[in-house]
């Protein structure tokens, strides 16, 4: 979960290994603005990650995830730290030089900001390997994929503090009962926010019948009720539509809505998913190598690993026996939440005009603007592979802002 975890992560590891440092008096404090503008710069650090190593001219370009670039200049006396991603302290730091820095790496750099915000000098960097963060990311996606459940909340219980979400099955779609005890970490997507890791700490409270949650514990033997560790909710929007035009530069892309037929525009952010589904010669190839996992087959399968909601996800899947939706899988196809999930991820120079696409975002301020947590181009194929499948079961055609019904959850991501 990199901007929450690590962001966190590094501000214990100031607060633990050298708080004993740390000097902040009136003339080095940020203004709320600034705070507000940027959370990963404030009067003494900046947190981000290394885009620029100018290891000659002693300064690294450091991007923070609201999309600050920070030159951070460092001298002889700078102490470089490497602590693996997890860490609460410095403990198990380990010393290393410049030259063990790597683009692509998390640092912490840890100076006195001026007031520009442009450069910090630094007298600790704490860094954060890329290859490690990526690993720990992979098993964390792993145990959300092993141990997880997804599905939509159809009933809340405040009194009692339980959740009923519709899951899908090996028997289709099935009523699950959620305690959130004090025990549970509950999170919630803030609007308009496109990360799992933008996931806030939340109340009960702020739940609604129709939201989108995804949760991490053990499910009961009979599959009725799931006892959490963390749950994470959030309330999506689901459009599909035909692309009218693309900005590449503006990262903006405008459709025509297929059910309000309005105009809207869709805000593609550097962490938005985008993936391609296979055109219907391509979906006939490899529905015959699934077999009977292919997505239709038994009403939709209920098998095989489930990918996640970031680029490079759903590469791997976890072992038979569980799955994103929390159903017990067999051996050897795949359903089509799964399929959707492991689809090969694109570039915005793909998404051309007169493509169909769907769209999942957070509910944000602007009905129409929609900042995207992932968009599958292609979609028409989808759609009509959807509509002959819930004909066939004698139901209506799939309505995307419903998350495409049979219980395929087009929103909340893994970490």
């Amino acid at each position: 979960m990199k901007a929450l975890f690590l962001t966190g992560a590094l501000q214990l590891l100031v607060l633990t290994a050298l708080a004993a440092n740390a000097q902040t008096s009136a003339g080095t404090t940020v203004t709320g603005t600034a705070q507000t503008a940027d959370v990963g710069i404030t009067a003494n650090s900046v947190i981000g990650e290394v885009k620029v190593i100018d290891a000659a001219g002693h300064q690294l370009i450091v991007k923070t995830d609201a999309g600050s670039l920070v030159t951070v200049t460092v001298a002889d006396k700078t102490v470089y730290m490497k602590s693996a991603p997890g860490e609460k302290t410095l403990t198990n730091a380990t010393k290393i030089t410049l030259a063990d820095v790597g683009e692509g790496d998390r640092v912490w750099a840890r100076g006195k900001v001026p007031d520009d915000h442009k450069t910090v000098p630094a007298l600790v960097v704490v860094v954060m390997n890329k290859a490690d963060i990526a690993k720990k990311q992979d098993a964390e996606r792993a145990e959300w994929k092993r141990r997880g459940i997804l599905g939509i909340i159809t009933a809340l219980k405040p009194e009692t503090k339980e959740i009923t979400i519709s899951s899908r099955s090996l028997m289709g779609q099935q009523a699950v009962v959620i305690p959130v005890t004090d025990k549970v970490e509950l999170r919630r997507y803030a609007p308009d926010s496109i990360k799992f890791a933008d996931a806030k700490p939340a109340e009960f409270a702020e739940l609604k019948v129709g939201d989108q949650l995804r949760a991490l514990g053990e499910r009961s033997a009979d599959g009725t009720s799931f006892a959490a560790e963390k749950v994470v909710t959030g309330s999506f929007r689901i459009v599909a539509g035909v692309v009218t035009a693309v900005d590449a530069a503006t990262g903006e892309v405008k459709i025509n809505d297929m059910q309000t037929k309005q105009p809207l525009t869709i805000v593609v952010k550097q962490d938005a998913v985008l993936r391609r589904f296979p055109s219907a010669s391509e979906m006939g190839g490899m529905m015959g190598m699934m077999g009977r996992g292919a997505p239709g087959a038994n009403g939709g399968g209920a098998q095989a690993p489930a990918g996640g909601g970031r680029p490079g996800e759903g590469q791997g899947g976890p072992p038979a026996g569980a799955g994103a939706g929390g159903g017990r899988r067999g051996g050897g196809g795949m359903n089509l939440q799964d399929m959707l999930e492991r689809l090969p991820t694109i570039a915005m120079a793909d998404v051309k005009p007169g493509d169909t696409i769907i769209v999942s975002s957070t509910k944000g301020a602007d009905p129409t603007r929609l900042t995207a947590i992932s968009v599958i181009s292609g979609a028409d194929t989808l759609l009509s592979m959807m509509a002959a499948r819930q004909q066939a079961a004698g139901q209506s055609a799939p309505n995307p802002s419903g998350g495409l019904g049979s219980g395929i959850n087009f929103g909340i991501g893994l970490p």
